[in-house]
């Protein structure tokens, strides 16, 4: 039995979002996100995160085309009003798993938050964080000195993580970055690449003194004691791509941009 495609639209605040969405709106039929089975989402990367994470939140999750209408668009398609029906037959699927946080604060507070592109560890004032890091219950870094610490996914690691001077990492590859932020002690630690069943858990030493918050994606928990990472199986977001402009080859693509 073939199901009827029944698709939702939402749209970022921008301008140039929702003249978008008015025109897709006069040219295509959409039903409500309660009723959908697919949704369109129009914006920039940053649009899409908070789309995926609403999701998650409402625990309703649908495979997701973006359209981009923002700056760097990664996550996104192209813009285009025509054929939008055959675009989403012909588009490709990718699921991603999203990280789970888990977050201990020096109040005694417990947060438990995804994050579809990274988990960052970062410190609060100008004093250096100070971190163990223990993978699967075994310390490997008894003391990490560090502007922050990050653990990103493969989907994520074209983001914040590049930028730290991460790997870049294949979709697909179940694996995670463990990146360092400009870290002082020890200097020759570059970082890891990890399977993605890794339980990654961090400590901040001295929490008072040198105060250190954690951020999933756009989220963030200040004065944090204790921060667990791991993936996230039970919830897989898919996202939908143009065949000729899928992640796998945006991914591939970004190791060789100068």
């Amino acid at each position: 039995m073939i199901t009827e495609p029944r698709r939702a639209l939402v749209a970022s605040p921008t301008q140039a979002a929702k003249a978008a969405e008015e025109r897709l709106r006069a040219a295509y039929d959409f039903v409500p996100v309660n009723e959908a089975n697919m949704l369109i989402a129009l914006g920039g990367d940053g649009f899409m995160l908070q789309t995926l994470h609403s999701m998650l939140e409402g625990r309703h999750i649908l495979p997701v085309f973006g359209m981009n209408l923002g700056t760097v668009g990664f996550l996104m398609n192209e813009w285009r009003l025509e054929r939008l029906e055959q675009r989403l037959n012909a588009a490709k699927s990718f699921k991603v798993n999203p990280l789970r946080m888990t977050v201990d604060t020096v109040d005694g507070e417990r947060f438990s938050i995804p994050a579809i592109n990274e988990v960052s560890l970062l410190r609060e004032t100008r004093q250096t964080a100070k971190l163990e890091v223990q993978v699967n219950d075994r310390s490997v870094l008894p003391e990490l000195v560090c502007d922050g610490v990050l653990v990103a996914t493969p989907a994520g690691s074209t983001a914040y993580n590049l930028s730290a001077h991460g790997p870049i990492l294949p979709l697909g590859s179940s694996l995670v970055a463990l990146t360092p932020i400009s870290p002082f002690r020890p200097r020759r630690w570059r970082g890891a690449i990890l399977p993605e069943s890794t339980t990654i858990r961090f400590t901040v030493l001295d929490p008072v003194k040198r105060p250190v918050s954690a951020v999933a994606d756009q989220r963030e928990v200040r004065d944090v004691a204790q921060v667990e990472v791991r993936i996230d199986r039970a919830t897989p977001l898919t996202l939908l791509f143009d065949p000729e402009h899928t992640l796998d080859d945006r991914i591939a693509a970004e190791q060789f941009i100068a």
